[in-house]
This record gives C-alpha cells, sequence and structure tokens, in this order.
C-alpha cells in the first residue's frame, strides 16, 4: 500500500541523522555528502508516491500492528505537502554543503536539519492526533537548538527562546482540541474523527460547548501561533541571528504549518457556523502589518522576515474564506519563492557591496533622483484604465476557467484584493512615466494577465485535486460567509472607499502633493504604530517584567533562595 511505503519519508530523515552523527568522525565534512544523499531519495520517493495517490485518488490509512498510533494517513493533502517539504528541504541541504564548510559545529547542524525535516514530514503524514502532536511539539524544540546554533551570539539565544515559548504556547491549543476530540468521540484517528464529525457534527463536549466550533477555534489559536499570526508575529521577524539555511527552511516550511493545519482540519470548519470569521479578520490584520512593516525596514532580511508575516497572513485569510485549496497553492509557491530570496539574500548583499549603484534609467530617476517625466495620459483617464483594467482581467479569468467560482463570497473578497495588487501595478506605470509609456502599459497589461490566468488555473487544479466533492467545497465557502444583506453593503463600502482612494492618490500624484505631506500628523503617528508593531512586543516585555518580579517576590517570601 501507498500509505505503508510513506513510512520511509520520516525514517529516511532519521536514518540520515543518526547514520551523519556517527560517521562524522571519520568522514569529516564529507557527511554532508551522505545528508544529500538521503534528501535526494526522499524527494524521489515522495515524487513517486504523489503520482501514485494522483492516480489511485483515495486516502489510505496505515497502522503499526493495529495500535492505531504512530499511524499515517496519505491523501492529496499529505501527498503534495510532502513533496513541496521534500524539494524545499532538497535546495535547502545542497546550499548548507558549502555555506555551513567552515562551521565548527558542521556535524550538529545537519543532523538537526535532518531531524526536522523528519518531523516536518510526519506532521503531514500523521494519521491519528499523537502523532501529529509529538511532530508538532518536536518540530518547535529543534527549531530552537537550530535558531540558537551559534550559541555564543546573545541575540540569537535570547530569540530562539522567543520562538521557543511561543511555539509552546502554541502546542496547548492543540493539545485541548485533541483531548476534546478523543472524549466526545472515542478514537485519535484522524480520518475516522472526521466521519464521526460528519455524522454527528451537533454533538456537545465539556460544559455544553460545541465541538466543532470549540475545536476549530482552538485549532486556530495553534495556526496562528506557529504562522507567526497577530498577536503571536513578534517571534519571526527576529529571527534572523541563525544560519541563512535555517530562515530558508523556516519561511519556506515551518511557518507554513499553520496553513496545512488548518487544511487538515478542514472536515471540522466545514460544520462551523462562524469560527473562519476570526482566522478572516487575523489573516486580514497580519498581512497588513506584515506589508507595511517590510517596507520599512533597511535589513533585507529582516525586511523578507516581515514579508512572510504578510504572506502568512494572506494565507490564514484565504482560510477564513473558504479558499483552503488556494492557501495550499499559496504556501507551497511562497515557500520556493522564499527559499530563493534567503538562499540569494547573502550573494545580493555582497554585490551589493562591491557595486552599490543602481543601473541608470527610468526606475533608477525615479526611485534613487525621484525624477519623473510628466504622465503622458491625464490622470483621470489612467486612473480609470487603473481601476478597471484589472477587474475586467480578474473577472474574466476566474470565468473562464470555473463559471461558479464568483457566487462565493469568499471568492469576491479574494478579487478585491487581486484588483488592488493589479491596480498598484498600473499605478506604479503611472508614476515612472518612460519614453514608452503605452507600450510599457501594454506590457504590464499582458504580464498581469498571464500571471492571473495561470494562478486561476494552477489554483483551480489544486482545489479539485485535494477536495474533489464540489459539495464540500461548496459547504466551505459557506462556513466562511456572512449573511447576504451584510455582504452586500460590505462590499458596496469596499468597492466604492477602493475606487475612490485611487482616485485621490492619483490626484495628489498629479498635482504634486503627497498625501504624506497633506496628512503628515496623521502619518507620523501611523508610522509610530506600525514601527512599533502596536507596541505587542512592549506589552510582552512589560508582562515578563511583571512575572520575573512577582516570582521573586514569591521566592524570598517562600524562602526558596
Amino acid at each position: 500500500m501507498i500509505a505503508y511505503a510513506a513510512y520511509l519519508l520520516p525514517i529516511l530523515g532519521l536514518v540520515s541523522a543518526c547514520v551523519v552523527l556517527v560517521s562524522a568522525e571519520r568522514l569529516g565534512e564529507r557527511i554532508s555528502g551522505i545528508s544529500v544523499g538521503f534528501s535526494l531519495s526522499i524527494f524521489v520517493l515522495a515524487l513517486g508516491l504523489f503520482i501514485e495517490q494522483i492516480a489511485s485518488g483515495q486516502g489510505q490509512l496505515a497502522t503499526l500492528g493495529g495500535i492505531g498510533l504512530f499511524s499515517l494517513y496519505f491523501d492529496s493533502l499529505s501527498a503534495l505537502m510532502a513533496l513541496a517539504v521534500s524539494a524545499i528541504s532538497l535546495i535547502v541541504h545542497l546550499y548548507s554543503r558549502r555555506y555551513m564548510r567552515d562551521d565548527p559545529a558542521y556535524t550538529r547542524f545537519f543532523v538537526l536539519l535532518d531531524s526536522i525535516n523528519a518531523m516536518i514530514m510526519l506532521m503531514v503524514l500523521a494519521g491519528d492526533l499523537l502523532t501529529l502532536l509529538l511532530a508538532w511539539h518536536s518540530i518547535g524544540i529543534l527549531l530552537y537548538f537550530l535558531l540558537n546554533h551559534d550559541t555564543r551570539r546573545e541575540a540569537a539565544n535570547r530569540y530562539a527562546f522567543w520562538t521557543l515559548i511561543t511555539h509552546r504556547i502554541g502546542d496547548l491549543p492543540l493539545m485541548a482540541a485533541a483531548a476534546l476530540l478523543y472524549y466526545s468521540y472515542g478514537t485519535l484517528s484522524i480520518p475516522l474523527l472526521f466521519d464521526a464529525i460528519a455524522a454527528d457534527p451537533g454533538r456537545t463536549s465539556v460544559f455544553g460547548l460545541p465541538i466543532t466550533e470549540t475545536v476549530g477555534v482552538l485549532v486556530l489559536i495553534a495556526a496562528f501561533a506557529k504562522s507567526a499570526q497577530f498577536p503571536f508575529h513578534t517571534w519571526l521577524p527576529y529571527t534572523m541571528e541563525g544560519p541563512t539555511p535555517v530562515s530558508a527552511l523556516m519561511h519556506a516550511g515551518i511557518v507554513n504549518s499553520g496553513g496545512f493545519l488548518i487544511n487538515r482540519f478542514a472536515p471540522v470548519f466545514v460544520q462551523t457556523d462562524s469560527v473562519l470569521q476570526i482566522a478572516l479578520l487575523i489573516g486580514l490584520v497580519t498581512a497588513i502589518m506584515g506589508s507595511v512593516m517590510m517596507l520599512m525596514q533597511s535589513d533585507i532580511k529582516r525586511a523578507l522576515g516581515y514579508s512572510t508575516m504578510g504572506q502568512m497572513g494572506y494565507m490564514v485569510m484565504e482560510c477564513g474564506l473558504g479558499a483552503f485549496s488556494l492557501a495550499i497553492f499559496h504556501l507551497i509557491a511562497h515557500g520556493v519563492f522564499k527559499a530563493t530570496l534567503f538562499l540569494d539574500s547573502g550573494s545580493l548583499i555582497a554585490r551589493a557591496r562591491k557595486d552599490p549603484n543602481l543601473p541608470e534609467g527610468e526606475i533608477y530617476k525615479f526611485m534613487v533622483e525621484r525624477k519623473a517625466p510628466k504622465p503622458p495620459l491625464s490622470w483621470i483617464v489612467f486612473a480609470g484604465i487603473t481601476i478597471a483594467v484589472p477587474l475586467i482581467i480578474l473577472v474574466a479569468a476566474h470565468q473562464v476557467v470555473d463559471e461558479g467560482f464568483l457566487s462565493h463570497q469568499g471568492a469576491i473578497i479574494l478579487l478585491l484584493f487581486g484588483w488592488i495588487t493589479g491596480a498598484q501595478t498600473l499605478f506604479f506605470v503611472y508614476k515612472i512615466g518612460g519614453e514608452q509609456p503605452f507600450k510599457l502599459l501594454g506590457y504590464v497589461i499582458l504580464s498581469f494577465a498571464l500571471v492571473i490566468l495561470t494562478y486561476v488555473l494552477v489554483g483551480h487544479t489544486i482545489d479539485t485535486l485535494l477536495y474533489p466533492d464540489p459539495a464540500f467545497r461548496d459547504a466551505l465557502y459557506r462556513a466562511a460567509s456572512l449573511p447576504a444583506p451584510l455582504f452586500t453593503l460590505l462590499m458596496l463600502v469596499l468597492v466604492t472607499l477602493i475606487a475612490a482612494g485611487w482616485m485621490l492618490v492619483f490626484w495628489s500624484t498629479a498635482k504634486q502633493e503627497p498625501l504624506t505631506r497633506r496628512y503628515r500628523d496623521l502619518y507620523l503617528s501611523i508610522y509610530a504604530l506600525m514601527s512599533r508593531e502596536f507596541y505587542i512586543a512592549d506589552l510582552y516585555g512589560r508582562l515578563a517584567g511583571f512575572m520575573l518580579a512577582r516570582s521573586r517576590r514569591l521566592n524570598a517570601l517562600m524562602r526558596w533562595v
């Protein structure tokens, strides 16, 4: 069976760690070749199992000796995630061979790297709640040691400990969810639990709490902590003291585990009423915070950290809209993209130090010299193009690929974000002007159309792969829906505000009166608030100081010290 062959995926990772450890004294730096060889084998096996899963289309549960523990559930979701994890892991292993060559803890690094990849693989393949909890908890422990790789650096130790504490906080609600599910349904098997929930979704648990809503909220909190969602976001941007390969693996894989967890519990969320709206709200706040604070950074790795925070917020927001499979596509695409950025950041910094000058051109004049030619079109005409064209492309692409997609509330909200992104791109064309603005505008519109069409095609393919039942997909969107009158009013207000906002931006640009200058006090207040991350880190610092002071007083009173 495919599911039993999947046991080799985490086992090979653990075997690799053991072989590297016992061979280090004899082979020296050549042990990295062993680690890379095992990683390549895992990737090839994951690819083969993924192809087999696509052919079969049925999820399979494998258990050891019928005890129900350490079971694996191999379905389309776990197959796709295993393939993505193994691919990113292989890239990180290849990069690490040279990057870590002169590190005194070379062996320990590869042992930890193989171990954490094995635990990530075990997490995505877990077929019971105890195995899932074991892998979920172990990832946080191993990540602490990887982030604190250079134990001589105080900053690395401090921020690794922040990460450990945050992940431990995220473990608690998942443990509580597992306990409630076992108490209510008497089994730890994930597929059996989902079948039981579908048969009796209205069951209540302790204190008369509805089991689906309660478990849904607990799973969301666990996902928020792992994926650096507000207010658990403070650990992610500060974990740049670890080696670059660790940053690449963390931002490309580990923080994505929140999106995977939400998708794994999709049969629970489909039975909830308003739980997904919490994910929408938290994801939206996190996406805005991460994106804005990314633009405020001067350090490239810190900027990438906040970028990951924003992207994870967008991923959680997609789940909150009912677009579960789209979140999986997003986390895989972001994982590959962000791993590439982190692994290339060192080379980029080195090249910038050798030649800090940007190549001169229209973008150089705009970004550095702050010079832009007068736009050839009236700002009203260009504003109309900017507002209308992206919306037309988005609607047309979705109608071509999936006619029923736009009947869901979540899909319409996603269109709004795509609309804003496309309009922002066209607005940049207006600002930089250029000698051939119409040619540039045409290229940008064509590129945007191709990107959106590809995005929609791949997203629809993954949607049918992960959730082939159209009724289940519709039920997910319904679980995330708002009352129809409220949603209609919300859409009218949002569309009006977005269109009016773009018109205001175009007008201020044409008049050469930046809004930051006109509303300087408001701009400075918002900047101060965002630069301090809504003072969440300060609040945590004060809370930690208060708890330490109380513990010292308690120790003195009890004569423990």
